[in-house]
């Protein structure tokens, strides 16, 4: 693979430490949500991901909107992350599950729908994702008439 860039970050004491980049951009204590028993007031992991996930997404839906010559405004990407057992009948393990829903103003329904299927093909996330984790899409167009 031809490197394009590298973060680099480093955790220190897990769930309930503190996350670094490198160049200082990240600087994060961490807590564990109050679902996992923690008391919630610091970020954690899966927020961490689901911010970086919607970010790239977005991304990807702009770079494929491009390639198609088609206007997008502003996309808007919520991504939920929610983490929970992998086999609960043997207890072992932990995965996650994704739910992402793109807003893209400037195209109707149908054209929001192929986009974000063209995304789900090109995102670094979800191709990392894809066979992995439980990935579910919704799109929203907002072009008049896509209702």
């Amino acid at each position: 693979m031809n490197v394009l860039y590298t973060a680099d970050v480093t955790a220190e004491g897990a769930r309930h430490g503190h996350v670094r980049s490198s160049d200082g951009l990240i600087d994060l204590d961490l807590a564990l949500p109050p679902g996992m028993g923690g008391r919630g007031d610091k970020t954690n992991p899966e927020q961490l991901f689901a911010a970086a996930y919607a970010a790239c997404f977005g991304g990807a839906v702009e770079f494929m909107a491009q390639q198609a010559k088609k206007p997008t405004g502003v996309v808007k990407v919520r991504a939920q992350v929610g983490v929970g057992p992998f086999d609960p009948g043997k207890g072992e393990g932990f995965t996650l599950r994704v739910v992402l829903e793109v807003t893209i103003p400037e195209q109707d329904q149908k054209s929001a729908e192929e986009l974000v299927a063209a995304a789900h093909r090109v995102c670094p996330y979800s191709n990392a994702t894809r066979g992995n984790v439980e990935v579910a899409l919704t799109a929203v167009g907002g072009a008049a008439g896509s209702r």
